[in-house]
């Protein structure tokens, strides 16, 4: 593909103007000629952002029958991601769309299935694999320098971090809440490092505290405690065919002493944290701490887009492929179906 990749977003809220947008006002070979948003005003001022002034559409059906495209950027609420990306896969277009892929793994089983019956590539928007500390680490396990990685352990923890703005705090739109919203980041990174090992297994729970109670501080704004219906704190277990195991926990609201964002690896040659980033060693009878440093610094969301656009124009599969996103699904359905039945939950992909 020697033109220009057209592109179009279907949702113009803060991900998609502040994350999204920015990087594509510097890349000459793709070109934004629609934008799709149930807000109009929305959408116009995504459109401001760019000297062609896309098109602006208040319903993407619309937008998908009119406009000549080959892909979309679908950057929704949670309850919005299925349907929108199925209707682009149906029109030809391939996709990327923010985490997590879906409210649910059923969601995203049928969002992998149109991508395979229509031949389009599904891309799932989870940034942090693109972080250069991580792309590191990946390139020496893949090398063996770490060994077998048997037990990994992922945190994404605020101490007091509700979202005061959007959907973020109810469950019917969202599909959970610290655990989808930001435990999907920790954990798509811990698989991507440990290779994709298949879950078998997962058990956790899910506690509400604080979300649903009024004068608990926020720096981020107040919210309102009788439309929170998401959990404030999770926690959760997953057990993978391999033998490996994993932990994870995800919190708006802990008391805790500090936000915790952290990928801890174990293999039996070495081991991990990614904050700070240190690998874990022994040589000549000591153990050995080894901190890499003068990393480059990369914008994330920019690293994402261009592997999407390459992956189009390469005809190959992206860094995060819609499939990866399901497992990544069916662990978070798991805790979440663990905590209400009290049990753990046997994963069938």
């Amino acid at each position: 593909m020697a033109k220009k990749i057209k592109l179009a977003f279907i949702g113009a809220g803060g991900i998609a103007r502040g994350a999204h947008m920015p990087p594509l006002q510097k890349m000459d070979d793709v070109e934004v000629v629609a934008i799709a948003d149930v807000s109009e005003e929305a959408a116009r001022q995504a459109a401001d952002l760019f000297e062609g002034k896309p098109k602006v559409y208040s319903d993407y059906r619309d937008m998908l029958k009119n406009e000549k495209l080959d892909a979309v950027d679908i950057c929704t609420p949670n309850l919005y991601h299925k349907q929108p990306t199925i209707d682009a896969l149906k029109a030809g277009l391939h996709v990327i769309v923010e985490k997590p892929i879906a409210m649910n793994a059923k969601e995203a089983k049928a969002m992998v299935q149109a991508a395979r019956e229509n031949n389009r590539k599904l891309m799932v928007a989870q940034c942090q694999r693109f972080r250069p500390d991580v792309q590191l680490l990946k390139k020496m396990i893949d090398a063996g320098e770490l060994g077998e990685i048997y037990y990994a352990r992922v945190w994404a923890l605020r101490r007091r971090g509700v979202p005061a703005w959007g959907v973020f705090i109810e469950k019917d739109k969202q599909g959970g809440g610290p655990m989808i919203d930001l435990g999907v980041h920790m954990l798509d990174m811990a698989l991507y490092l440990m290779g994709h090992p298949k879950p078998v297994a997962v058990s956790g729970q899910c506690y509400t505290k604080f979300g649903n109670r009024k004068g608990i501080f926020n720096p981020w704004g107040e919210w309102d405690p009788a439309k929170y219906t998401v959990e404030d704190y999770a926690a959760g277990f997953v057990r993978f065919e391999n033998g490996a195991t994993l932990s994870i926990e995800a919190s708006f609201v802990a008391n805790i002493r500090k936000d915790e964002f952290n990928v801890t690896l174990l293999g039996t040659e070495g081991g991990s944290d990614m904050d700070p980033f240190r690998i874990y060693t022994e040589r000549h009878q000591r153990v050995i701490v080894e901190e890499p440093t003068m990393l480059p610094q990369v914008n994330t969301y920019e690293a994402e887009l261009k592997e999407f656009f390459a992956a189009i124009r390469e005809d190959r599969d992206p860094l995060v492929t819609g499939e990866q996103a399901l497992m990544t699904q069916l662990i978070l359905d798991g805790v979440y179906e663990s905590s209400e039945k009290g049990k753990e939950i046997l994963i069938k992909a």
